[in-house]
């Protein structure tokens, strides 16, 4: 990236928390559409599409509903983003130290290590967000089948998350927050209870970043208004995130499907429970097909798109270091 030994890295990871949470308030009904579409199992849909999900969403739990575990993951998207944007900025920096512009392979190693940096915010932030975004779900399949007693399978008996799920189809559901959530999972299951789900969320994320990074960066290159001035227009980054979002997104689906698989604490009524990646993977091919690693893929996509586009126009405005006091200027991708 030129210029990039004048990057300060307190302002980069002011850029990216700001972005992250920019882009999911507005997102996340969407995420939260994605989420319910992944968990859901053949012959019990209760949502066709992305739209009437969120449509049966409002109708049963109100506007707000569609924010459910949107506190979560505002708190922790900040630090997520920011370590994603400048650990790839850093890498970057790194790999480039002799003066010469990176090749592919450098700009997917820096983008693989990005990967790997994030997961430490990532997982957990996901964990505790897919059990709050999927309790509309298991609640609202309690009331189409009223025979159905949601379960709770996991190593123990959570008095928290008991009493959030399993309910009689009369009653009222429980709201469980992510800070109960939390408690009870360190109570039962230590640190490692928070960490659920770690190895798939590296194979999403490792290969989220080798192919986002460097698409960008290629796809952002071609906006510049020529070799003696570098700089982009902000709408170009932003339709440059857009689209290499997207394409990384789709690209990366099934491991999104099997991550949040196997981070939902509650199983609804005959819902698989799975023993690790690749357990997950076999159940869900021998009982839902392939088909069902592209569950959310569009929703996914209609996510990551404007999230990773604005995160890159915040992040190459240089809001951080106006609030720092730097003069701002341009960053382009090298």
């Amino acid at each position: 990236m030129s210029n990039l030994s004048l990057v300060v890295l307190p302002a980069k990871l002011i850029n990216g928390g700001i972005a992250g949470m920019v882009g999911v308030t507005c997102v996340f009904p969407i995420d939260l559409a994605k989420t319910r579409l992944q968990n859901q199992r053949s012959g019990q849909q209760l949502y066709k599409s992305m739209m009437d999900c969120l449509i049966k969403t409002v109708k049963s739990e109100g506007y707000f509903g569609m924010y459910r575990g949107a506190a979560v993951n505002l708190t922790l998207v900040t630090p997520e983003k920011a370590i994603k944007l400048a650990a790839n900025d850093f890498f970057r920096h790194q790999l480039s130290k002799d003066g010469g512009r990176l090749t592919v392979l450098k700009e997917i190693l820096a983008g693989c290590c990005a990967g790997m940096c994030q997961v430490i915010i990532t997982t957990p932030m996901e964990m505790l967000k897919i059990q709050l975004q999927d309790a509309g779900r298991l609640a609202a399949q309690q009331r189409v089948m009223p025979s159905v007693v949601t379960a709770l399978k996991m190593g123990g008996t959570s008095a928290v998350l008991s009493r959030s799920y399993n309910t009689s189809p009369g009653q009222q559901v429980t709201r469980v927050s992510a800070t109960q959530i939390t408690r009870e999972l360190l109570r039962t299951k230590g640190v490692t209870g928070l960490y659920r789900g770690l190895g798939a969320t590296l194979m999403r994320d490792i290969p989220f970043s080798v192919v986002y990074f460097p698409l960008f960066a290629h796809l952002n290159q071609l906006g510049q208004h020529s070799s003696d001035n570098p700089s982009v227009p902000f709408y170009w980054s932003f339709i440059s995130g857009c689209l290499a979002g997207s394409i990384a997104a789709v690209t990366v689906s099934p491991c999104d499907v099997v991550k949040t698989r196997l981070q939902s604490l509650k199983k609804g009524a005959n819902e698989e429970t799975y023993n690790g990646v690749v357990d997950c993977v076999r159940k869900i091919m021998r009982k839902e097909g392939p088909g069902a690693f592209l569950k959310g893929a569009g929703c996914r996509a209609l996510v990551i798109a404007p999230l990773f586009g604005i995160a890159q126009v915040v992040y190459f405005v240089g809001v951080g270091e106006v609030l720092l006091g730097y003069t701002p200027y341009s960053i382009c991708s090298a």
